[in-house]
């Protein structure tokens, strides 16, 4: 079975929190994730077409694939 490592579950969990800033969000991702930003986002979005990362996060997998998708739509 196709199962999440434990950095893969720590971005979901990352991804899950609210934001007010992307300032403070991509400072967060540097020091709690030891990643640039623009690596966990390609992380992230490699995590969205897993199954193991929809049947671990149903509800937030689900609501950025659909941002992700509307994104690819408006190009």
């Amino acid at each position: 079975m196709d199962e999440l490592t434990p950095r893969e579950r720590a971005v979901l969990a990352f991804e899950a929190r609210p934001w007010r800033t992307r300032g403070a969000k991509d400072a967060a991702i540097r020091e709690e994730l030891d990643l640039s930003p623009t690596r966990y986002t390609q992380l992230l979005n490699a995590l969205l077409d897993r199954e193991a990362a929809l049947a671990f996060q149903p509800v937030l997998v689900n609501r950025l694939r659909r941002v992700r998708d509307e994104k690819r739509a408006r190009r």
